[in-house]
């Protein structure tokens, strides 16, 4: 739980960073300057802790598959929140814990509980009637929030099997430095890369510092209990980027949006409660 209070925290500050500098940067550059930034970090933990011979070349193919998931997800969202309002973007996304209980199950071996059914469906529900979307005029920026929302579970998963082999440090190294290589490619594409002005490098710097003690904080709780118990507690987050959202952007917050967030929290209550039992 305290390390996901840690993800949730890391993450929000993440969305208001993004959401300043996407006027200036597109995608691919926040992303490549987030990956170095966190390779600067990981590559100084590693050698002040003395732990570099924990960086591996094992398990490559699921490091690959778990970041190529991560950074078209991540892109997308950066897309998302851009273009549509932060709660919105949330809610949608939080479709991704209950694709997550489906793989969980799928390719995890972990068990699909009546509990877990009930958990994802009231918080499905609290996504709809948060978000009420128009499905005969779909919004492009929804539309990108449900599709990272598949690739943040895959990301969830893979992620699951590698804590079960791989350091922490292992996985931050190849989610930094896998990501800066897709982030050069996908960058360079039309022939240009701008550079951060001064006034964005400092939120340039917290995208990427946050996004790391996001996944630093996510794969430590993934490391101590299953992923069908700890994504669900993400939830708390669209609350938290709603106030946000309407203290800072001057978004609405309308009485169903704290009614999705409330069951949105109730799911998340029935879970913990079922498997602290």
């Amino acid at each position: 739980m305290l390390w996901m209070l840690g993800t949730i925290a890391s993450f929000a500050a993440m969305a208001v960073a993004g959401r300043n500098v996407s006027g200036e940067l597109d995608t691919f550059e926040i992303m490549t300057y987030r990956s170095f930034v966190g390779i600067l970090i990981v590559v100084m933990v590693g050698l002040a802790t003395r732990r570099m011979h924990q960086i591996t070349t094992r398990q490559l193919h699921l490091h690959f598959a778990r970041n190529i998931f991560h950074f078209a997800g991540q892109n997308l969202w950066f897309f998302a929140i851009a273009m549509a309002p932060l709660a919105q973007v949330v809610s949608i996304e939080f479709t991704s814990p209950i694709w997550i209980i489906l793989l969980a199950a799928l390719f995890l071996g972990e068990r699909f509980t009546v509990i877990k059914l009930v958990t994802a469906l009231l918080g499905f529900l609290g996504v709809l009637i948060v978000a009420r979307p128009d499905f005969a005029n779909l919004d492009p920026g929804l539309t990108a929030a449900a599709a990272a929302a598949v690739g943040f579970a895959l990301t969830a998963v893979f992620t699951k099997l590698l804590t079960r082999q791989a350091s922490v440090l292992c996985i931050l190294f190849y989610i930094t430095t896998m990501q800066a290589v897709f982030g050069l490619i996908c960058g360079f594409y039309d022939g240009h890369m701008a550079w951060p002005s001064p006034a964005a490098l400092p939120l340039t710097v917290l995208i990427g510092v946050a996004g790391l003690s996001a996944h630093f904080c996510l794969t430590r709780a993934l490391s101590l209990a299953p992923a069908s118990i700890v994504m669900p507690m993400d939830f708390l987050r669209l609350p938290l980027l709603a106030f946000v959202g309407m203290a800072f952007y001057g978004e609405s917050l309308d009485i169903w949006v704290v009614v999705g967030a409330a069951l949105i929290l109730a799911a998340n209550f029935i879970n913990l409660r079922a498997n602290a039992r």
